[in-house]
């Protein structure tokens, strides 16, 4: 794995801020080829840097539901304890994302549920039966604020 630099780094701000730029559009805006630019979107692909390309989704038609924010906190932080949490996790895809955190709680999930009801579920037969957790402390999203542009 390279070292980024400053290029990969805006390469990067520009990705985020929008997955669909062409790569033309994108190699003009870092000061670049299009090959040039082309080549180092892939290393960095190549790399595990970005790991993929995603639509984030917006509208009551969705499906979305609700988003939940869960803190989990295990029983224990031994490396046993949080990799056996970690697999667990993989295995449902209901879980959107979850970070290992430092602070009150071990774990931050994010959740997606069509209701509260759905989300009753998803904690009775997914969060509560994870390896090695202790507590469990969930917050629903009222809505979601989005950065400028």
């Amino acid at each position: 794995m390279h070292p980024l630099d400053s290029i990969d780094r805006q390469i990067l701000r520009h990705l985020r801020a929008d997955g669909r730029i062409s790569n033309v559009q994108l190699a003009a805006k870092v000061g670049l080829s299009p090959s040039a630019c082309l080549r180092r979107v892939q290393l960095l692909e190549q790399q595990g840097t970005i790991r993929g390309y995603t639509a984030i989704v917006e509208g009551p038609d969705t499906g979305a539901g609700i988003i939940i924010i869960v803190q989990i906190t295990l029983e224990r932080q031994t490396e046993q304890f949080l990799h056996r949490f970690e697999a667990a996790v993989r295995k449902h895809p209901e879980i959107r994302e979850c970070y290992l955190m430092t602070g009150d709680a071990d774990y931050l999930i994010h959740l997606e549920a069509e209701n509260a009801s759905a989300y009753e579920t998803l904690h009775k037969e997914v969060l509560s039966r994870l390896p090695g957790v202790a507590r469990i402390h969930s917050s629903f999203a009222i809505r979601r604020v989005l950065p400028a542009r």
